[in-house]
Parts: structure tokens; sequence; C-alpha cells
């Protein structure tokens, strides 16, 4: 899977609220997550199912955004896993905001990631998860 940081940039000033965050449409945990963000969050950021996107013109390939979930900014900055939910953060109200920020701190940030792995091995086992949550094995 590699690392998590942002693909240019550095990441950890991303522009609040103004990113397309791209989940996979085949998870059922991943849609109650979006729909969670979306209905409580307040937030500016924009969700998009990657299967229904040009990944190309976002510079980002089906095995990158099947292996994570990815928030694009207009600028081109991009960022995956754990910084892309704290990027969701970033875009909604007060307490998620200062939320989004503090997982982007460089401590914070380890952890963030870590959490993210995890969450994601085993979303399946998640409530709202299918057998169609897991996530593809590496080659």
């Amino acid at each position: 899977m590699g690392e998590e940081s942002p693909t240019s940039g550095s990441g950890a000033h991303a522009p609040s609220g103004s990113g397309l965050f791209l989940y996979d449409r085949d998870c059922g945990f991943c849609q109650r997550a979006v729909a969670f963000a979306r209905d409580r969050l307040r937030t500016r950021t924009a969700f998009a199912a990657w299967q229904d996107c040009d990944l190309p013109a976002l510079g980002l390939t089906p095995e990158q955004t099947d292996a994570r979930a990815w928030i694009v900014y207009p600028d081109g900055r991009r960022l995956a896993g754990g910084d892309a939910v704290a990027g969701v953060l970033l875009g909604g109200g007060r307490p998620a905001r200062v939320l989004g920020r503090f997982l982007l701190l460089p401590g914070a940030r380890v952890v963030n990631r870590a959490v993210y792995r995890v969450v994601a091995a085993n979303r399946h086992r998640l409530p709202g998860g299918t057998s169609s949550c897991t996530l593809p094995t590496a080659k």
C-alpha cells in the first residue's frame, strides 16, 4: 500500500473543504461513512465514488483508489487514506476542523494512518460492511 503522504505539496496545510473525496461505491461501510460525513459534519467537501470519476484527469489509477480513499484538491494536491479523512474533517464545522488539523500533526498523523489501515483492512467486518468491502490483496 505504501506511504499515505500527499502526492504533491505538504498536505499539512491543505485547503479547507474545497476537495473531492473519492470512496468505494461497492463498499457499504464506505457509503455509510460518507453519509455520516455529509449529514453530520457540515463539510464543504464534495463526495464521489471513484468508479464514477475520470481518474486519469485526477492523477490517480483504479488500483490506487481501490486500495485507499483519496481527497483531491483543485490545485492538484492529493491526500490518501487517513490523511484524506483528515482533509474531509478540515472542510467541516469548527469541531471537525480542529480534529482534522490535529490528525495532520506529525505525531497524530502516524496514529491516524495506522488506524486508517486497520479500519480499511477490516471494513468488511464493520457496520454496513459486506464481502465486497474486502480490500484487494497485495501481489
